[in-house]
C-alpha cells in the first residue's frame, strides 16, 4: 500500500481561516499548485462573519483569491434541522459526518467542477492510500488528530480528486509550518464544539426549535412531551421532560436515588420513555448498522475481521462485521458500552478505512 502521488494542477482549498486549512493551502502553493480558497458560510450572523474575516485574512497572507459562498439555507435544511429531529426521535446524531458528506466534500466538489479545478483540498488529518489500483481513506499519521472517522461517507470515486496535505503531519508540525510561512493563523484557538452549537448546549437548541413547532412550518419538529423514566425491569422511577435531553450511556443528571449507579440504556421514542438500568445492561455484543458505505469489495453473508470504532476519540476494538443487503451486523470480540443509535460505526484494518455505517 502506497501514498497516492499527485501532480500539481489547479486546486480549490476549503479555507476557514484556521491554522489547519491555511497551512494546507500554503503547502500546496509551495508544491507548485495553482490555489484558490473557498469559504462556505454555514450560519447567519456574527459567527459566520468571524469565519469569513479570518479566511479573508488568511487568503491575503497566502496571496490567493478567495471565493465566499452562502450555504446557510441549505445547511439549515440538511444538517441543523435533521440534528434536532434526531434528538427528538431518541437518537444521537453526528452532524459533522453529514456536513462532510453534503458540503465539505459533496458540494465543494461540485464547486470545483463549476470553476474548472482539478482537485479539492482540505485541512483534514487523513490520508489517501493506493492499494492494488484502489484508492482508500486512511487515518492521519497523528492519531490524536485523525479525522477519518468523520469521513467514511466520502465516495470512493471522489478520492481521485481529493488532497489532504496534513495527512502525514502532527499538529505541532502544522503550527511550526505556519510559523515558517509567517501565518497569523498559527495563534488561532482551535474550535472543538459543533459549529452551530458554539456553547455545546444542544439541549437548549433543540428545545428552542421544538418550541417553534407550528409557528414556522419549516421548523415544525414536533412538541416536546414529558414522559416516564423506566427501569429495565419495567418499574417507573421518575418523570422526564423530553427524551431529547438524554443519551445512551448517560449517568449523571438522572436525579434518581438507587442502590447502584444507573445509566441510560436506551430511548423509546414510540412510548416516550427513557429506559435506565445498571451498568451490565448497558453492554452490547452485537449491533446492526444501516446505510453502510464500503471502500472495499465485500460479499454478503461473509464476515470481515476489523477494528471497529463506535465514537470519535475511541480506539478501535476487534469485531466481526457481516455485510448484508440492508447494512451489516457487528459482533464485538468483547461487549461494548454506550452504543448510541444515530452514531457512526467505522471499520478499519490497521490505519486503512474499510467502511462505515449508522448504528441502529
Amino acid at each position: 500500500m502506497t501514498d497516492l502521488i499527485r501532480y500539481p494542477g489547479k486546486v480549490l482549498v476549503a479555507l476557514s481561516g484556521g491554522v489547519d486549512s491555511t497551512v494546507a493551502a500554503g503547502l500546496l502553493l509551495e508544491q507548485g499548485y495553482s490555489v484558490v480558497g473557498v469559504t462556505l458560510r454555514f450560519l447567519p450572523g456574527l459567527q459566520a462573519d468571524a469565519v469569513e474575516t479570518a479566511a479573508r485574512k488568511a487568503a491575503i497572507e497566502l496571496g490567493i483569491e478567495l471565493q465566499v459562498i452562502d450555504c446557510s439555507a441549505a445547511f439549515e435544511q440538511r444538517v441543523v434541522q435533521p440534528f434536532c429531529c434526531a434528538y427528538l426521535a431518541g437518537s444521537t446524531p453526528n452532524p459533522c459526518i453529514i456536513c462532510n458528506r453534503e458540503f465539505k466534500f459533496g458540494y465543494l466538489l461540485e464547486v470545483a467542477d463549476t470553476l474548472g479545478y482539478d482537485y479539492l483540498a482540505t485541512g483534514h488529518y487523513a490520508r489517501i492510500l493506493c492499494s492494488e489500483g484502489r484508492l482508500l481513506l486512511a487515518r492521519g499519521t497523528d492519531h490524536h488528530k485523525d479525522q477519518s472517522y468523520f469521513m467514511f461517507c466520502v465516495a470512493a470515486t471522489d478520492l481521485t480528486r481529493l488532497i489532504f496535505p496534513l495527512g502525514d503531519m502532527s499538529k505541532n508540525q502544522v503550527r511550526q509550518t505556519a510559523q515558517r510561512f509567517g501565518l497569523s493563523a498559527e495563534s488561532n484557538a482551535e474550535s472543538q464544539d459543533i459549529c452551530f452549537v458554539p456553547d455545546n448546549d444542544y439541549k437548549r437548541l433543540v428545545s428552542a426549535r421544538a418550541a417553534r413547532a407550528g409557528v414556522d412550518q419549516e421548523d415544525c419538529l414536533g412538541e416536546i412531551i414529558p414522559g416516564e423514566i423506566v427501569h429495565v425491569d419495567g418499574g417507573v422511577l421518575a418523570q422526564h421532560q423530553g427524551i431529547y435531553a438524554y443519551t445512551v450511556g448517560q449517568r449523571r443528571g438522572l436525579g434518581i436515588a438507587w442502590p447502584e449507579p444507573l445509566y441510560v440504556i436506551r430511548l423509546d421514542a414510540q412510548l416516550n420513555q427513557v429506559i435506565v438500568g445498571e451498568k451490565e445492561h448497558l453492554m452490547r455484543q452485537k449491533v446492526l448498522v444501516r446505510d453502510v458505505v464500503w471502500g472495499v469489495d465485500v460479499t454478503f453473508g461473509v464476515g470481515i475481521r476489523v477494528q471497529c470504532q463506535i465514537r470519535y476519540r475511541q480506539q478501535g476494538v476487534d469485531a466481526l462485521v457481516t455485510p448484508d443487503t440492508t447494512g451489516a451486523t457487528i459482533e464485538f470480540a468483547a461487549p461494548q458500552g454506550g452504543i448510541s443509535p444515530g452514531q457512526a460505526a467505522v471499520f478499519y484494518c490497521g490505519d486503512t478505512l474499510l467502511g462505515g455505517g449508522w448504528i441502529c
